[in-house]
């Protein structure tokens, strides 16, 4: 299971910085064009796939109380996307620390947005994790195309297999 998490891990990481360079290509205009999906800029859902990875790092971490940055749309492009590249390679590393496929199956207890508990094992929080940035980076792809963007980036999990 660890070795599995971990390409998942480093396959998010790798998807993301792809995906990240193209969007650092983006105008202003396109950034924040009015596009009908989960978030209504490519902007937006940025800063909410940076913020998502972020407080589920947090609560991996075991943080007393993890912080949501997803409402601060001010942020330079750059910032966000360095961010998110940055909590990317930590999910890598966290990883890469954990002993066992025991210590993946530690049940973390956290509460979400709206102040519900949950108990949830280690690699689920990691599955979803990963599953979550490859959904929005397909919206991603179909909101740059939208925004007149033409050099979308292949980010199917074999092309990074092919590449090692």
């Amino acid at each position: 299971m660890k070795q599995a998490l971990l390409q998942s891990a480093q396959y998010n990481l790798w998807a993301n910085k792809l995906m990240l360079d193209a969007i650092q290509q983006l105008t202003p205009e396109q950034l924040d064009m009015i596009i009908t999906s989960s978030f209504d800029s490519i902007r937006k859902t940025v800063q909410h796939c940076y913020a998502a990875e972020y407080i589920w790092l947090q609560r991996l971490q075991l943080a007393e109380h993890p912080v949501w940055a997803g409402n601060d749309n001010s942020q330079p492009i750059a910032e966000v996307c360095a961010a998110w590249l940055n909590v990317s390679e930590e999910l890598v590393r966290f990883v890469e620390k954990q002993f066992d496929d025991k210590a993946l199956e530690h049940v973390v207890q956290y509460y979400n947005l709206q102040k519900q508990l949950f108990k949830t094992p280690v690699y689920q929080v990691l599955i979803h994790v990963f599953n979550h940035a490859t959904y929005h980076r397909g919206q991603l792809v179909t909101m740059l195309r939208q925004a007149g963007f033409t050099k979308i980036p292949a980010t199917d999990y074999i092309k990074m297999i092919w590449k090692n």
